[in-house]
């Protein structure tokens, strides 16, 4: 068993009460917990056999409603010709198309483990609907650009904020997400930071990602600044990198997850320390796109905190394996073989602990503890605990099964592992017996 936040226990076992996790430990100390607790211990015993378990996996970027899209665009020569493509792309689906697509990423993410996912969504009108089909714990961040459209920024997140309140209440969350610097204008970077100051709404944005963004703020020059020159204004431009951008607009205000920032500049690292942002890097999309190398270094230094995400398939390649798949684990994978010095449990802690605290969910997610929520995932395992980390790294394909909130939401056909739902309200124990 992996705790994340303390060694791997070999013969672990998790005493779950409700949709909680009550005590974790080896089967030894649990029973001695157990049998010191007052009134009666009820419920099964789960014994999973030879297996690794670990705390669901905490998505903290992804783009649900592109997963179909898998294989329908090439890297392109410049990104803004990729930025082109999907929009065409995204003129020519249907509700319906979006919707079967969107819950497809959701089925791909709950067979490969994980629980959490922080999305960028597009739909506002099927976001209800959506949200409600899946059990995962959806953080949905509604998309703004606002650069086409010419709507007052104050309208446009006066109706951003109109949907996410509407919206039933749901295992997850709700934030804003101004695009990106070039689709937005600095109106409405300052009212979004605003609104995160006054009420406390949580942020993400893409900021960085490319040379052709980074040109564009540093320079007024590049492919992007070209494109985008006739159709929003370009005072912002030549003032500095993007990430000055956004703290010139306050969006460094509020904790924030910052995605992709390949291009660093000066004390851009500091300033995102500073303020309490998150970086999330999305290794495969990072590798489709060739983007300048990511400054993991840099970042580290600062103080800043590192998270996976997935991005989206529409911007994933294929391998010899086959069609790619919407996986944590495959960015996992990804990653170690970019940068071998990585060590197992320094990635981990980027699909568990540290995004869980960048969604303010310190202790509660992306760790197998005390009070923390009953979310697991298993695969198959016999080895030493000392090469446990490294085995999640390294499995491919579906996992064997999915916990979320004290229920198994994904069991593998087939799988040999003896789980069930039922019981499962009653304080059940989850054993790995080795």
């Amino acid at each position: 068993m992996v705790p994340v936040t303390a060694l791997p226990i070999h013969d672990g076992a998790v005493w779950i009460s409700g949709h909680q996790i009550r005590a974790v430990g080896s089967w030894s100390e649990i029973q001695e917990i157990q049998s010191g607790t007052s009134g009666p211990v009820t419920g099964p015993v789960t014994d999973l056999g030879a297996v690794a378990l670990f705390p669901g996996l905490v998505n903290a970027h992804c783009h649900l409603d592109y997963t179909a899209m898998v294989g329908l665009l090439t890297p392109q020569g410049e990104f803004p010709d990729w930025i082109k493509g999907i929009l065409t792309l995204k003129s020519q689906w249907t509700d319906a198309e979006f919707e079967a697509s969107w819950l497809l990423g959701a089925r791909q993410q709950l067979e490969t483990g994980t629980t959490t996912v922080a999305n960028i969504e597009t739909r506002a009108h099927q976001l209800a609907g959506l949200r409600a089909a899946t059990p995962l714990r959806i953080f949905s961040f509604l998309e703004m650009t606002g650069i086409r459209s010419g709507r007052e920024p104050e309208r446009i997140l006066a109706e951003a904020i109109e949907v996410l309140k509407s919206l039933p209440p749901n295992r997850g969350g709700v934030g804003l997400s101004p695009h990106a610097p070039y689709s937005t204008s600095p109106e409405l970077l300052r009212v979004v930071a605003d609104a995160a100051r006054r009420d406390g709404w949580r942020i993400t944005c893409h900021v960085a990602e490319s040379e052709p963004e980074f040109d564009m703020f540093m320079y007024r020059r590049g492919s992007l600044f070209s494109w985008l020159e006739n159709q929003r204004p370009s005072e912002d431009c030549g003032l500095g990198s993007p990430i000055q951008h956004l703290h010139r607009h306050g969006l460094l205000d509020s904790p924030l997850l910052a995605v992709h920032v390949n291009c660093l500049w000066g004390d851009d690292a500091l300033r995102l320390a500073a303020r309490g942002a998150s970086v999330v890097h999305c290794p495969r999309s990072h590798a489709y796109f060739s983007h300048p190398r990511f400054q993991r270094e840099v970042l580290t230094e600062a103080g800043v905190p590192i998270c996976l995400g997935t991005d989206s398939l529409a911007s994933t390649r294929a391998s010899r394996e086959g069609p790619p798949v919407l996986s944590l684990i495959d960015e996992l994978r990804a990653m170690a073989s970019d940068d071998p010095s990585l060590s197992p449990r320094q990635m981990l802690a980027e699909v568990t602990i540290n995004p869980a605290r960048a969604l303010g969910l310190k202790s509660v997610l992306g760790e197998l503890s005390t009070g923390a929520l009953a979310d697991l995932l298993v695969i198959p395992y016999a080895g030493s605990p000392a090469t446990v980390e490294e085995a999640l790294i390294h499995h491919r394909g579906p996992v064997a099964a999915t916990m979320i909130g004290g229920r198994w939401e994904w069991i593998a056909p087939g799988c040999s592992v003896p789980v069930s739902n039922s019981g499962l309200t009653s304080s059940p124990l989850v054993r790995h017996s080795p």
